[in-house]
């Protein structure tokens, strides 16, 4: 039995428009290393400053909410850390 021919397919290739509307908009995030490091910062000054004053600062009426609001600066640090690129 004869053995039939073997047909190769052309390679795709993608048209040139497609590659042209795709160009890629950088945008300059200089600001986001600073932003972060400075936050992490605050919320680990904010907590060690409330366990070195023993509870009185840094505001005395938020009792131990104060550790709250100190992890709240390092979880915004950590959420600006997301726009690092």
């Amino acid at each position: 039995m004869p053995k039939s021919r073997i047909r190769k397919k052309a390679d795709y290739t993608p048209p040139p428009s497609s590659k042209q509307s795709t160009a890629i908009k950088l945008t300059n995030r200089s600001w986001v290393a600073p932003v972060m490091l400075a936050l992490f910062l605050i919320g680990l000054a904010w907590i060690v400053i409330f366990y070195v004053t023993d509870t009185r600062l840094p505001i005395e009426a938020l009792g131990n909410w104060n550790i709250v609001v100190g992890f709240g600066f390092i979880a915004a640090g950590f959420g600006v850390s997301t726009q690092w690129k």
